[in-house]
C-alpha cells in the first residue's frame, strides 16, 4: 500500500455511507492490540455543542498537565486536525497508525467503513503518543456509532438533544434520547442543561449528574464572562450557548477531580475554529459558522437579530442533502435582507436547485454562485454569515486568510 495515498483513501470510501453497529470497530481495535484500552477515556454525545465541549475538556486537561488525545470530526480545516494530540496535528503519526489500520481491516471479512478505520486510527494514535486521556466525539447517535466500541470510559457526557438525522436516530427526542444514552457504559455521565427537560430522567435513571446552572452572563470584548457553581469564568468562544457547553465540561472536570485553576485556565484558553467565529476585514465582519440543524442555529440568529440590528446583512448558504432546510431558513427570516444560494463541496450535497427553491420561498433577495468564494467576492454588507455546513467554511477560511 503507498502511504502517500492512504489518506485518499479512506476519504474515498466515505462515498461507501455509514454502517451502524460497534462489532466491526471492536474487532479492528482487537486486532491493533486494543489501544482503547491504555486511554482514559472521555465519551462526548449530543446533537449540538458536542465540539465546543470537547475542546473545553481538552484545554482544561491541558492546562492540568495532562497529556491528551482529541477526536473531532468531521474534519474542517485538514484531515489530520481530526486527531488532536495536546491540541496539535501530527502528519507522521497519523499516517503511521492509518497504515496499520488498513492493513488490518483489509484482512477482515466484514471489512469496516472509513469511519469506523478512522476511529480505530483515533485510539491507536493517541495510545502511540502516550496520551493519557482521549476526548472522543460521537460520530452520529451514541448507541450504535462507531466511537460506541471503546472500552474502559471513565466518563460519558452529554450535550443537547434536539430533532436530527431522524432516518437513523428516531422521530422523537425520547428515541433520540435512548440513543445518545447509550453511550453511557459502566462510567459516569454528565447532562448538558440544553438537554430538554422532559428527556432528562432517562439519563437520570443511567445514574446522570445535571450540569452546574449558570448566571450572570455578560457578552464583553471578545469573550463572555458568566458565573457557574459561584465562581466567575470567561470563554472567547461566542454565542448563547457556550456558557452553557463550558458549564458541561466544568461540571465534568469536577468529576474528573480537576482543580479550579486549572478548570478556569481551561475555559479561557478554549477556542474552536468555526464556531460563530467574526474575522475583521476592512469595514465588514465575516461570520463563518458550522450551524447545520436548527437548534444550531439559535446563536447565530441572535447575533445577526442582535449585535448586528439596523446593520446591511448578509448570509451564505448551503447544505447536505439530510438536513432540515425548511426550518432553518425559516429561523434565519429576518436575519439579513440578501441570501446567496451555494452548492457545498461534498457527495452528500442537496441538490442545488433544491437549495434555491427553499431559499427563494425564505428571502425575498436571493443570490446564486458556484463556490462560497465567488459568493464572497460580490457580498455586499456590514456583516456576511457563511452556514449551513461544516463543509462550506474550509472555502471561506481560505478567501479569509487572502485578505488579512
Amino acid at each position: 500500500m503507498q502511504s502517500d495515498n492512504v489518506v485518499n483513501k479512506i476519504v474515498g470510501m466515505r462515498s461507501d455511507g455509514m454502517k451502524f453497529g460497534t462489532e466491526r470497530t471492536r474487532a479492528l481495535l482487537d486486532a491493533l492490540g486494543s489501544p482503547d484500552e491504555k486511554l482514559k477515556i472521555i465519551h462526548v454525545a449530543g446533537t449540538n455543542g458536542k465540539g465546543s465541549v470537547c475542546t473545553y475538556l481538552t484545554s482544561i486537561l491541558l492546562a492540568a498537565g495532562k497529556t491528551v488525545g482529541t477526536y473531532m470530526t468531521p474534519e474542517v480545516y485538514c484531515f489530520e486536525e481530526q486527531f488532536l494530540i495536546n491540541g496539535s496535528t501530527d502528519a507522521r503519526l497519523t499516517e503511521e497508525c492509518l497504515l496499520r489500520v488498513q492493513k488490518a481491516a483489509e484482512g477482515m471479512a466484514d471489512k469496516p467503513t472509513a469511519y469506523e478505520r478512522q476511529t480505530a486510527a483515533a485510539f491507536l494514535i493517541f495510545a502511540k503518543a502516550g496520551c493519557e486521556y482521549a476526548v472522543i466525539e460521537c460520530c452520529m447517535g451514541g448507541l450504535l456509532d462507531t466511537t460506541n466500541a471503546a472500552n474502559k470510559k471513565i466518563l460519558a457526557v452529554i450535550t443537547s438533544i434536539s430533532l436530527e438525522h431522524t432516518a437513523f436516530l428516531g422521530n422523537t427526542l425520547s428515541e433520540i434520547a435512548r440513543h445518545k444514552s447509550g453511550i453511557i457504559k459502566g462510567c459516569s455521565s454528565v447532562i448538558s442543561r440544553c438537554v430538554p427537560e422532559e428527556v432528562r430522567p432517562i439519563f437520570y435513571s443511567l445514574g446522570s449528574a445535571l450540569a452546574q446552572d449558570v448566571s450572570g452572563i455578560n457578552e464583553e470584548s471578545g469573550g463572555t464572562s458568566f458565573e457557574c457553581g459561584g465562581r466567575k469564568y470567561f470563554t472567547r468562544m461566542l454565542g448563547c450557548r457556550q456558557p452553557y457547553n463550558a458549564a458541561t465540561a466544568i461540571t465534568s472536570a469536577h468529576m474528573l477531580g480537576i482543580g479550579e485553576e486549572s478548570i478556569a485556565a481551561g475555559i479561557s484558553a478554549a477556542y474552536l475554529k468555526g464556531r460563530l467565529q467574526i474575522d475583521r476585514i476592512g469595514l465588514t465582519d465575516y461570520i463563518t459558522d458550522g450551524a447545520h440543524n436548527p437548534e444550531s442555529f439559535i446563536p447565530l440568529a441572535n447575533e445577526l437579530r442582535g449585535r448586528y440590528a439596523g446593520k446591511r446583512r448578509a448570509i451564505i448558504y448551503g447544505c447536505l442533502s439530510d438536513k432540515d432546510i425548511t426550518s432553518v431558513l425559516a429561523s434565519l427570516k429576518g436575519c439579513a435582507e440578501k441570501i446567496t444560494a451555494v452548492r457545498p463541496l461534498n457527495y452528500r450535497a442537496m441538490d442545488y436547485n433544491k437549495i434555491l427553491e427553499e431559499c427563494r420561498a425564505a428571502f425575498k433577495d436571493v443570490a446564486e454562485a458556484d463556490s462560497v468564494q465567488s459568493a464572497l467576492d460580490t457580498a455586499r454588507a456590514d456583516v456576511v454569515a457563511v452556514c449551513g455546513s461544516f463543509t462550506l467554511l474550509k472555502e471561506a477560511e481560505e478567501w479569509i486568510e487572502k485578505r488579512r
